[in-house]
């Protein structure tokens, strides 16, 4: 069984940074595409970013380009999101999730922000005030 646990949420000023980071346990972390959701009160969830297995290559929702960077260090079996140039918007729980690459494929698909995973974090709360 693999966790997750989210960490590094919190109350930042709109324009402000932060970096938010999923450790996991229990398997090593680099079986796994990882992809960062968020959810807004009253809103459907929403697919953030994701990253393969390796860290080579990455995708992102067009609402966060250009200001959030994901990344992966396998070796701590860590997994952050880089967060900067923060709007009000992007105030959310932030979730990560896990999906095997050996049953599709060791990249993000175009389909990445729709695809079943099989873990989640409990999520971290980020609030961006104006």
């Amino acid at each position: 069984q693999l966790q997750l646990v989210e960490s590094g949420g919190t109350l930042v000023q709109s324009g402000g940074s932060l970096r938010l980071s999923c450790v996991a346990s229990g398997k090593s972390l680099d079986s796994y595409v990882i992809t960062w959701f968020r959810q807004a009160p009253g809103k459907e969830r929403e697919g953030v970013s994701c990253i393969s297995r390796s860290g080579g290559s990455s995708k992102y929702a067009d609402s966060v380009t250009g200001r959030f960077t994901v990344s992966r260090v396998n070796a701590k079996n860590t997994v952050y999101l880089q967060m900067n140039s923060l709007k009000p918007e992007d105030t959310a729980i932030y979730y990560c999730a896990a999906r095997p690459a050996a049953r599709t494929g060791p990249i993000c698909h175009d389909t990445w922000s729709n695809e079943a995973y099989d873990y989640l974090g409990q999520g971290t709360q980020v609030t961006v005030s104006s």
